[in-house]
């Protein structure tokens, strides 16, 4: 029996990260549960005070198809490499041939440049014979990912 996967990433602000990464995998906002018309009213209900409620945001893919993305706020910033990033398969989303490297980098660079406008930074960019192309960047809070 496979299990279901989220995704749990550390952050200062979880709303502004969440949204960067809504943004950057064409996700939503995760709808507030069965029963309320906003998270504000299910907080309320479940009597969760006013100052804790940016300690969480969830995204989620519109279709059902991917993990959950939880965002959980942390008192530290990031200080090393991760040591598990996502990639981000936006040339596979375009319908590019696997085996095009030129293709490949030249969609990963059109959705880089989207995401550097949305906050990220570009790291470096990848076009290797043997590996494939990619370009590798950092979310407004530093956490390194790949565009593919």
């Amino acid at each position: 029996m496979a299990l279901e996967v989220q995704v749990v990433i550390d952050a200062r602000s979880p709303r502004a990260l969440g949204a960067f990464w809504a943004f950057a995998l064409g996700y939503v906002e995760e709808p507030p549960p069965a029963g309320f018309d906003s998270w504000d009213a299910a907080l309320d209900a479940w009597g969760f005070p006013p100052e804790d409620r940016g300690l969480a945001y969830a995204v989620v893919d519109p279709a059902g198809a991917g993990p959950r993305v939880f965002f959980q706020r942390v008192p530290e910033g990031k200080t090393v490499k991760n040591r598990v990033h996502l990639d981000v398969r936006y040339s596979a989303a375009q319908g590019v041939d696997r085996e095009d490297r030129a293709a490949k980098l030249a969609a990963a660079k059109e959705h880089a440049a989207a995401l550097v406008e949305a906050g990220a930074t570009v790291l470096r960019e990848v076009d290797d014979p043997r590996e494939g192309a990619w370009v590798v960047m950092a979310d407004p809070e530093g956490n390194e990912f790949c565009v593919t």
